[in-house]
């Protein structure tokens, strides 16, 4: 059967409308980094190069009897301007990491024959910023968010003041898990898990 890392992590992905907390295990990633606005283009060159690794390794892998779905684009957020939220603070401050999460069994060896096939295609220079991660990121407060991007001040709010009233605190990365793709679904309507770890106060 084909495996499906959403479903085999099922607590690790659940979206209410409220913040709760979870414990989220190691994860594997496909991952590049950058930094500044996402409407520039090394942003959309960054997603274009994750998933081209993500899609070739998959049908490798699929051709040698070990298939999975592809998962979901998810960001990792920091920099900006200290003491603001990264979406009030200048975007040629923020950085950036796009991630997709892969089975634990995707070794560097996958990752070299991908790679080596994308060039061999023409892809762009951003293939060679593609890396393989393990994220480790342990107790989150996590929901869903609906609208745009843009309007999560209140969302983050929200977690902010729930971690505290749990004795907690966020530290390490905003981490976005995006459900929807804006080139599809109007920005009203965007579904996005925000996460982020936290520790006690």
């Amino acid at each position: 059967m084909k495996l499906d890392l959403y479903r085999k992590h099922r607590a690790e992905y659940v979206a209410p409308r409220s913040p709760t907390i979870v414990a989220v295990g190691p994860a594997r990633y496909l991952a590049i980094a950058g930094r500044g606005s996402p409407d520039q283009p090394a942003f959309g060159a960054a997603i274009a190069a994750l998933y081209g690794f993500a899609f070739t390794i998959k049908m490798a892998s699929k051709f040698a009897g070990r298939d999975y779905a592809v998962a979901k684009l998810e960001g990792l957020w920091w920099g900006g301007t200290p003491g603001k939220l990264i979406i009030d603070s200048p975007p040629g401050t923020w950085r950036w990491k796009l991630m997709i999460r892969i089975p634990t069994f995707v070794n560097a060896a996958a990752l070299a024959r991908a790679r080596r096939m994308l060039r061999e295609r023409g892809k762009g220079p951003a293939i060679a910023q593609v890396k393989l991660e393990t994220l480790r990121e342990g107790r989150c407060v996590q929901m869903l968010h609906v609208g745009p991007y843009d309007r999560e001040h209140h969302s983050i709010a929200q977690m902010e003041a729930f971690a505290a009233a749990s004795r907690l605190r966020f530290h390490g990365r905003h981490h976005e898990i995006y459900l929807s793709d804006p080139r599809r679904v109007a920005a009203a309507k965007l579904r996005t898990i925000l996460r982020h770890p936290v520790r006690p106060r």
